[in-house]
């Protein structure tokens, strides 16, 4: 019992060892607290129906066997052709490149910056200055249209950011509308209700704008009230941080608040709008810093052509090539759901120095150019940790089985070397190490969606350009706090996230309290 419990430590210091850069909780490899199953990636077959990995029902599994067994899912080919392709089963070492960019903050913040000194390192005082610019041309523009508007006045720099404020309160104390801070209701504040009149708040929304009259460059964009913000955003997020060498590419948990979902009536579900836009994202893995959005319109036009794709797998790639369009040379590690991962866009990105590692599925992943021998499950039983791998060049395709099967595709880890699974309940799960990262990886962009999507502003308006919007924001508030936490301001004093929130909403609403409710 001695010897097996000293082995299972040294395994445990071993996958520790190898992502010693990465600073995941310890629940990750099962050290600590319940079983790891609440990791979409132990909770799923291989086949899984979303990039959300949903658990399939075991039937349904049996089915997609007995298909994929006669026709194969599309674009693979037959074992025989697979060796005509170069699929082998004999197995090479390889070695990705040496990162070729040092990671973490761009720039040292002072000891003494405050929540409002990291925020405006993403959404500066020029950018709200043109927010206002452009909110007192609209309305004097609807003003000549719809006749003039007796009770508005200008808005003002300082006006602007308490409007910020007020809305950004939500995020913090996850009212459904931010008018509730002048109800008498359990929402309620009176603190800072003082600093602005209900009414005048209702003014500013009203007539509240980022980009106030269309462009005639980019008239056809759907986004063209936001775009430029959204490019200045874009370019602080780049320049302010530099992610490690791993990363991943997936849509944020940005759903409606759960709470809120269970107690509405059926009539207020009806009436609210579902999403018209899809959120994705490139995320650091070892921190969870956001590196770079894109805003996919699931109607009208967008920019690229990407409205025009009926073919989600397509579009997901041309997506991916945007969200790294900047990492060509440096060595990257890419991991990516099943709905991105393909062999085409692997070897396209090889090309261009960026590796990459993810979650295949028959029914949403691209199968061009993969062996039909490795996307079929087999009839013979199978142990838990047992894996099949093929190879052709520097790409590997794995079939590792763990209460079904999961595969995957990589350029980024040597499929000679093996890693390990350990959960409380089963134990040590020997696995390749391709398996290994994405499951450490993708286990703390899960754990970092659960944290902070509670922490995103729960002002819900009709148009889509403000949900982008205030979206958005709620991104750079999170990336901000990242910052703060990673400078010698949170050394002084070390506040949590939503003691970070409040903070924010006091400077933004230039209060002389800006102590954190404690």
């Amino acid at each position: 019992m001695a010897e097996c419990g000293r082995r299972g430590l040294s395994l445990l210091e071993e996958a520790r060892s190898r992502y010693e850069s990465l600073q995941i909780s310890d629940d990750v490899f099962g050290e600590s607290g319940d079983d790891s199953s609440e990791n979409p990636f132990y909770s799923t077959t291989g086949d899984s129906n979303s990039d959300n990995y949903p658990e399939t029902n075991p039937d349904d599994a049996r089915a997609g066997e007995t298909r994929s067994q006669s026709c194969g899912p599309p674009g693979s080919v037959s074992n025989g052709q697979a060796q005509e392709e170069g699929w082998s089963d004999s197995l090479q070492d390889l070695s990705v490149p040496h990162y070729q960019d040092t990671h973490g903050p761009a720039q040292k913040m002072p000891a003494t910056a405050t929540a409002m000194d990291f925020f405006q390192l993403f959404v500066p005082d020029n950018v709200i200055q043109n927010m206002v610019t452009q909110t007192n041309m609209y309305a004097k523009k609807y003003q000549e249209r719809f006749g003039s508007d007796e009770g508005w006045t200008n808005v003002t720099l300082v006006e602007m950011k308490a409007f910020l404020g007020y809305v950004t309160s939500t995020s913090v104390n996850r009212c459904e509308s931010v008018l509730s801070i002048w109800s008498s209701g359990f929402f309620s504040n009176r603190s800072i209700a003082l600093k602005m009149s209900q009414v005048r708040f209702e003014k500013i929304l009203k007539y509240f704008h980022v980009v106030a009259f269309r462009s005639s460059q980019g008239g056809g964009q759907g986004l063209y009230k936001i775009q430029p913000f959204l490019d200045s955003l874009q370019q602080s997020f780049a320049s302010s941080f530099r992610p490690s060498q791993t990363q991943v590419l997936h849509e944020p948990l940005i759903d409606e608040d759960p709470v809120f979902i269970t107690t509405c009536t059926e009539r207020e579900l009806r009436k609210r709008k579902k999403r018209k836009f899809s959120l994705w994202v490139r995320q650091c893995s070892s921190t969870g810093f956001i590196c770079q959005i894109y805003v996919h319109l699931k109607e009208g036009p967008g920019p690229d052509g990407l409205d025009t794709l009926k073919n989600k797998p397509q579009l997901h790639s041309l997506v991916a090539k945007q969200l790294c369009q900047n990492l060509a040379g440096r060595n990257a590690i890419i991991f990516t759901g099943p709905s991105i991962t393909s062999l085409n866009l692997f070897q396209e990105f090889e090309k261009q120095g960026i590796y990459c590692c993810g979650l295949l599925s028959t029914r949403k992943s691209d199968c061009t150019g993969l062996p039909q021998s490795m996307l079929v499950n087999t009839e013979a039983p199978q142990q838990r940790g047992q894996s099949h791998i093929k190879m052709r060049g520097n790409m590997s395709i794995i079939n590792w089985y763990n209460k079904g099967n999961f595969r995957f595709l990589t350029n980024a880890y040597s499929p000679t070397k093996e890693g390990v699974i350990i959960k409380r309940k089963s134990g040590e799960i020997p696995c390749p190490l391709a398996v290994e990262a994405f499951a450490a990886h993708l286990s703390y962009i899960c754990k970092y969606d659960d944290k902070y999507s509670k922490y995103f502003i729960f002002h819900k308006p009709n148009k889509t350009w403000q949900q982008v919007f205030w979206l958005t924001i709620s991104i750079a508030i999170n990336n901000a706090y990242i910052l703060y936490k990673m400078s010698d301001a949170y050394h002084v004093k070390r506040y949590s996230r939503a003691q970070f929130g409040e903070r924010l909403v006091k400077e933004l609403l230039d209060m002389d309290d800006c102590s954190p409710t404690q």
